[in-house]
């Protein structure tokens, strides 16, 4: 691909996220692009997801769009180049962008409402954009400083196996050394990217790192862990304790920032920041994340050595379905934390196998999909980065949009981590990698294990793909596929029309025409929900288990509730022609809307067959539409 190409590429997503002045700020990892946007609203998420090089799009808090290794970083780079800003930088905001907010942000309400449901901000969705931040920009460090540390080991091992004249020494004492600027320090990187994370000053947040190590403390002097009396270990509470601090950091430094004379607040804030948490973090936290990531690390061991293959089995089944999520964020701080207790993280090799997975699933679909060419090529492309361990392509371009392929795919990382783990302790001493990348990080010679680990996982994926993976469609070429799927559709479209004879009817009462400010409920049931902007609510009717929205007028979210009173709540038990709102329709036209009343099924897979009874002006105890529930 060449330049040209990524700016088209970058263009192309500018273009459909809403433009340069809908976006807040844009990183990148990996493989994706994560952009913080202004306006859900203005997102054409059809039309990004078929942006030719885009191969898939994660629609979370954050937008991820996944490009793939290599090309998001030059996509990356031309974006923030276009907006004038570092990388992670807030984008400014421009005057076109301020005249149109106010418009915005109210086409953006609509889409929150009807939308927001199954993307609310939890706090552990809230948590895990927190954790991304934080240490997707030192994934890159991990990379490097990681290989040269493998390549320092493999080195060491010549040495000592005599393979390599001694004069080679005092290189792999070097190269050791690089690496360790990473790994020794690594509180620190933490300390200030949380600081940054968290809106404290970075230098405040490396100190609350650098005091993790006791600096200055060397024998006979201690300080004692006041919960136990011994004495506190240097970097005793790690990555955890550092995560912690400098969060609780950024909370006490806001604060003196506020009620701080402005003159003197360049030297009592920092001063006060630094001793109360500097003693809190010495005193209480390193005892604390001490005491928790003893307890983590060792019950990570535990489990391992008494589940076996078992867990290993169940850890490398359900990893990719955490890395298409976003989830697999959380697990690099605890990566960490058994590099620095134990030397290496035995969770990586297993983990590392549901990439396996996916090699063996595409391999097999390129086996059995050979007519298909489209899909070939994309094999042909994902392939060798999935290979080296970057799964995304793979995901989001091949197995993912197939679906079954998917389930596949993780059956065989199962059957991969079930090796790795048989094998006892096989560990990494860094993250990053994974795929075939991650050999040369791979502790106490045990490659070996990890590859027949590998191998498992390539051929698990490759016979569970090959002979239960494959929908019939991905054998066809690209326009066969096309037409069986159009007359599967249509097939499926005449079925809703056909009128049969069934059991378990509801009749549906509905205000097809309104003719009064009254709004009843159309059958017995259960309120599920009601919207915060009271413009809509959705039952779970009690017979066929129909769900059903009402939405009272259009385009009514903007009016924030004024011309709606609702007569019910979540959980209520409602009878059909009860009432359940009432909508002044005179304020709704005054506003420039329509008041009609819509009626919605949403869950029209559980229908059989609906038969409309009366059309025109009827009243709301008047039967409407009977449906047949499966």
């Amino acid at each position: 691909m060449s330049k040209d190409k990524y700016q088209i590429l970058s263009d192309e997503i500018y273009q459909e996220i809403g433009g340069i002045n809908n976006v807040e700020s844009l990183i990148h990892c990996m493989t994706r692009l994560r952009i913080k946007i202004r306006d859900m609203s203005k997102v054409n998420m059809e039309k990004l997801k078929k942006i030719n090089g885009v191969l898939g799009v994660v629609e979370a808090d954050t937008l991820e769009i996944v490009l793939g290794p290599g090309v998001n970083t030059k996509v990356a780079t031309i974006m923030n180049n276009e907006a004038g800003v570092k990388e992670g930088e807030t984008f400014p905001e421009t005057n076109s962008y301020q005249s149109n907010k106010s418009e915005v942000e109210k086409k953006a309400a609509e889409v929150h409402a009807a939308h927001k449901a199954s993307l609310k901000k939890t706090w552990w969705r809230s948590a895990l954009q927190h954790i991304s931040a934080i240490f997707v920009p030192l994934i890159p460090a991990f990379v490097g400083a990681g290989l040269i540390s493998g390549v320092a080991g493999i080195l060491r091992n010549l040495l000592t196996a005599k393979v390599l004249p001694m004069s080679w020494n005092l290189g792999v004492t070097v190269l050791a050394m690089i690496s360790s600027a990473l790994f020794a320090y690594l509180n620190i990187y933490v300390g200030i990217n949380t600081a940054k994370e968290f809106g404290a000053t970075p230098g405040l947040g490396g100190i609350i790192g650098g005091i993790v190590y006791l600096p200055g403390i060397v024998a006979p002097v201690s300080i004692p862990n006041i919960f136990d009396g011994k004495p506190l270990a240097a970097g005793q509470g790690g990555i955890i304790g550092v995560l912690l601090g400098v969060w609780l950091l950024s909370y006490v430094e806001k604060f003196f920032h506020k009620n701080i004379a402005d003159s003197v607040d360049i030297i009592f804030t920092p001063f006060l920041t630094i001793l109360i948490m500097g003693l809190f973090t010495i005193f209480v936290i390193m005892p604390l994340a001490g005491w928790f990531s003893n307890s983590l690390v060792g019950g990570i061991n535990w489990v391992l050595k008494v589940g076996g293959p078992i867990s290993g089995f169940i850890l490398g089944l359900f990893f990719l379905p955490m890395v298409m999520l976003g989830l697999h964020q959380i697990l690099t701080p605890i990566h960490l934390e058994m590099i620095q207790k134990l030397g290496f993280t035995p969770l990586l090799p297993i983990l590392a196998m549901a990439g396996g997975g996916q090699v063996g699933a595409a391999i097999a679909l390129w086996v059995k999909c050979r007519k298909n060419k489209q899909l070939v090529n994309m094999i042909k492309g994902a392939l060798p980065v999935g290979i080296l361990g970057v799964g995304e392509p793979l995901i989001y371009g091949v197995t993912l949009p197939l679906g079954r392929p998917f389930i596949t795919a993780c059956v065989g990382g199962g059957i991969g981590g079930a090796v790795v783990a048989a094998f006892g302790q096989v560990g990494s001493i860094a993250i990053g990698p994974s795929g075939v990348a991650l050999i040369p990080l791979i502790a106490h010679n045990m490659w070996w294990a990890y590859i027949l680990g590998l191998l498992a996982s390539y051929v698990g994926g490759f016979i569970a793909t090959y002979f239960w993976g494959v929908p019939k469609e991905a054998m066809l070429p690209v326009d066969e596929a096309d037409a069986e799927v159009k007359e599967r559709r249509e097939a499926e479209e005449q079925a809703y029309n056909l009128n049969m004879s069934t059991s378990g009817e509801n009749e549906v009462k509905d205000n097809a025409k309104l003719t009064t400010q009254e709004i009843v409920a159309p059958v017995d049931g259960k309120v599920v929900s009601v919207m915060s902007t009271k413009h809509a609510l959705t039952l779970k009717s009690t017979k066929g288990n129909l769900e059903i929205l009402l939405h009272m007028g259009l385009d009514t979210v903007e009016l924030k509730g004024r011309p709606f009173d609702i007569k019910v709540k979540e959980n209520d038990i409602v009878k059909a022609g009860q009432p359940v709102a009432q909508m002044d329709i005179g304020k709704i036209k005054e506003a420039g809307k329509d008041p009609i009343v819509i009626m919605t099924i949403t869950n029209m897979d559980d229908v059989s067959n609906f038969k409309l009874i009366a059309t025109g002006t009827v009243k709301a105890d008047m039967p409407v539409l009977k449906i047949t529930s499966k």
